[in-house]
């Protein structure tokens, strides 16, 4: 667990759910369903270990982080982040940062190589992120060029990546694809 007093980072639960949609919401709105990344989490769980939560200290749900499985180009594994989340009365404080540098360091601890985005690029910048990295990458839709960032954990992990950036990650549960489906409607 990680604190940025009064908030705790830890692991999401299945108890975290309702309340990290509704965080969600609030942050995105509806249109969060239609944009290129969602098709490349569409279906999928998120990785192993790197889907992370901040609570408040009053136990409320007040952030989000979690990193997909992806290949960069067919020969790349790579992590997609997002989407990154802060309830808007605590943007500001620390939180976005605290939860990048906590999933940043658990990805690379888990042996992760790369970790590509959509997103703010000076925001992103000062955790190492570059659109140079993914010029010779492509997203399965419509996306800002200048948005879509890199950042290699291991140096030399995208090396040679060119083409189109496929979800990778492990299938959610059969029983669970119709409720992930109704809430993207």
């Amino acid at each position: 667990m990680t604190m940025v007093s009064p908030l705790t980072i830890r692991t999401e639960t299945a108890a975290d759910v309702a309340a990290r949609e509704f965080l969600l919401d609030r942050c995105f709105g509806e249109a969060r369903f239609l944009k290129t990344c969602e098709r490349l989490r569409e279906g999928r769980l998120p990785a192993e270990g790197l889907a992370l939560t901040a609570d408040d200290a009053d136990g409320r749900l007040v952030g989000t982080l979690r990193f997909w499985h992806v290949t960069a180009a067919a020969s790349n594994p790579a992590l997609l982040l997002g989407p990154l989340a802060v309830a808007p009365e605590l943007r500001g404080v620390g939180l976005g940062a605290a939860m990048m540098r906590a999933g940043l360091a658990r990805a690379e601890a888990l042996g992760h190589r790369a970790v590509l985005l959509v997103g703010d690029a000076p925001y992103y910048a000062r955790f190492g992120f570059s659109a140079a990295l993914t010029e010779r990458l492509s997203l399965p839709g419509p996306y800002e060029r200048e948005r879509f960032l890199a950042r290699e954990l291991v140096p030399g992990a995208l090396a040679g990546a060119r083409g189109l950036v496929i979800g990778t990650g492990a299938l959610l549960p059969v029983a669970e694809i119709p409720a992930a489906v109704a809430q993207a409607a």
